[in-house]
């Protein structure tokens, strides 16, 4: 990342010197978010490929046995792309496909995506084995924060 910025900045440097208009647009920094859970869940700290595949539904238990419900904002949210990126190592896009073909073949449904934050804080809460994530400034009303490792 750092040497894709290097050359940017370089390659900008350089047409500013030749005289041409240069248009640099920022990359909008990644929203922050807390993966959270169940107040009653006993993990502290994830796993970042856990997680992935406890979202993907590649892993459906938790390590005590207990059934893991993840849960998603909608696509358009910023908290969900960065979530996506980060965790899942894929696009909102991808992530659509990836379910799509699981629907299509028949193997699973994808984590149910409700409307706002509120709702997904609703929800880990009424769920023992829920996991979701929210912005950092959500009102979490006792949600665990988990550590993502």
């Amino acid at each position: 990342m750092r040497i894709a910025r290097l050359f940017l900045l370089v390659l900008a440097l350089a047409l500013l010197a030749l005289g041409a208009p240069v248009r640099v647009h920022a990359a909008s920094p990644p929203a922050p978010y807390e993966i959270i859970v169940h107040p009653g869940n006993p993990a502290g700290v994830l796993d970042r490929r856990f997680c992935e595949d406890a979202f993907l539904k590649k892993v459906t238990a938790w390590p005590d046995g207990a059934a893991i419900r993840p849960v998603d904002l909608p696509p358009e949210s910023p908290v969900r792309r960065s979530f996506t990126e980060y965790v899942l190592r894929r696009s909102v896009s991808a992530v659509k496909t990836y379910w799509q073909q699981r629907i299509f073949s028949g193997r699973d449904v994808p984590p149910p995506e409700l409307d706002d934050e509120d709702q997904v804080v609703t929800y880990v809460l009424k769920h023992e084995g829920a996991v979701g994530y929210v912005s950092t400034s959500a009102n979490l009303r006792g949600a665990k924060v988990i550590l993502l490792q």
